[in-house]
């Protein structure tokens, strides 16, 4: 025991020891720091505090940037949707634009099929009419234009000569000091090309072949989806309506109908512009003694479904018959007469007829005829101009449709056990 207790006294004045050495050290770091300082005493130690998180990097970006990014990533999403919708339709191009042109034509028969029903047909016999009285009526005037052209190829190669040696003669007549030499000339390197082009014109041909097996193949597809859209076309939108979410299946039962209100005035409206534009172009061009002036306002009447370009190529295809048939003032005289029809079209058939059920900017309309040529040809720059219609007015109404839901709920209290997450299902306001 004493041996222990000696060993705590030595530790004990060990620790005063270093406790003693300590102070006098603090002591002298002191007096240092007072000799450096000027008599200035160290300020007491303060505890270490918690350093402070880093800040969040998305935070430093600033907020024009960061939308900027939010709305980029979602257009790319959207990009990326309607290219591969794109590529889609590219594959199955023949069924898009055949089931399209039913569309347009369901518009213009279905009134007849609704009337013929009301008046006490059955669907299927109200359809099978009005088809079988549609496909006569396209029959026979198809038959008169075909005999048309033959009826006057005879008499359409002697008014070609004539018209070639007459422009020829214009021609050396003219300003432009054209020599005789310059065109034969021309005439012997078109004879040429023609000649040394008989492996192109042969596989020319052959695609032509082609070309007219997917007409048909069109025709027959387009003649049963018009049949199946008359006779059953309720059922089919019902059935397509299931294909939407349900949350937003009454915004689109509700745009449904305004869309084929938009889809039948714009093709009833067209084809009443068509046939006044080939009417009047048609009888102009046959009382200055254009040939051929039914088959021309034929093809004014199609082109004129292909708004803006199909005016201005059926007007120049008259002015080159007239300007090779009769000569340079018939030619001038039939510029005329399609000017004049093309104002009074722009000016009061377009703003009278079609209203403002489908009224789309000029500029929407050259851009969808470009981009509908460009993705799928003549059919395409067809069908553009009433699908932009269309959309325009489904979107009108789609958003009209939200901003009521949204004042609706903003209106109508909370019910018992409503909460954010637990939508209520309300019938929207199809006014």
């Amino acid at each position: 025991m004493p041996r222990i207790h000696g060993w705590l006294d030595r530790v004990k004045n060990g620790a005063a020891t270093l406790g003693e050495r300590r102070a006098q050290a603090r002591a002298g770091h002191v007096a240092d720091h007072e000799a450096m300082t000027g008599g200035e005493r160290p300020a007491e130690i303060q505890p270490a505090r918690p350093r402070k998180p880093d800040p969040d990097p998305a935070g430093a970006v600033p907020w024009s940037v960061r939308v900027a990014a939010e709305a980029g990533w979602r257009f790319l999403v959207l990009a990326a949707a309607v290219w591969v919708l794109m590529r889609v339709i590219g594959s199955v191009r023949l069924v898009v634009l055949a089931f399209v042109v039913a569309l347009l034509i369901t518009a213009l028969l279905e009134p007849t099929v609704s009337r013929l029903h009301r008046s006490g047909l059955s669907r299927g016999l109200a359809t099978a009419v009005t088809a079988i009285c549609g496909f006569l009526v396209l029959g026979l005037v198809a038959w008169f234009v075909v005999w048309q052209v033959l009826d006057n190829l005879d008499s359409l190669s002697g008014r070609l000569q004539d018209g070639v040696e007459q422009l020829k003669q214009w021609l050396l007549d003219s300003p432009f000091h054209v020599t005789e030499q310059q065109i034969n000339d021309v005439a012997k390197n078109l004879s040429d090309a023609i000649g040394t082009s008989t492996s192109q014109i042969t596989s020319t041909g052959l695609q032509g072949v082609t070309v007219l097996a997917e007409v048909l193949t069109g025709m027959l597809l387009t003649m049963f989806s018009t049949l199946f859209l008359l006779y059953d076309g309720r059922r089919i939108w019902q059935w397509t309506l299931k294909l939407v979410p349900a949350e937003a299946r009454p915004g689109v039962a509700s745009a449904g109908p305004r869309a084929w209100r938009t889809l039948t005035a714009y093709a009833r409206g067209t084809m009443i512009v068509a046939f006044i534009d080939a009417l009047f172009i048609g009888v102009g061009i046959y009382f200055l003694g254009v040939p051929l002036a039914v088959p021309i306002g034929v093809v004014i009447f199609l082109s004129s479904f292909v708004p803006l370009v199909g005016a201005v190529a059926s007007g120049a295809i008259a002015v080159v018959v007239a300007l090779v048939t009769q000569g340079v003032f018939t030619a001038l005289m039939v510029l005329l007469v399609v000017l004049l029809v093309q104002q009074l079209e722009g000016h009061v058939l377009q703003p009278f007829i079609l209203g403002q059920a489908v009224r789309v900017h000029p500029l929407a309309v050259v851009l969808a005829v470009a981009t509908g040529g460009l993705v799928a040809g003549i059919g395409g720059a067809v069908v553009a101009v009433p699908l932009v219609a269309v959309v325009n007015t489904v979107v009108g109404h789609l958003r009209a449709h939200a901003g009521e839901e949204e004042q609706g709920s903003e209106a109508v209290p909370a019910l018992e056990g409503e909460g954010p997450g637990q939508p209520v299902d309300r019938t929207p306001d199809e006014s």
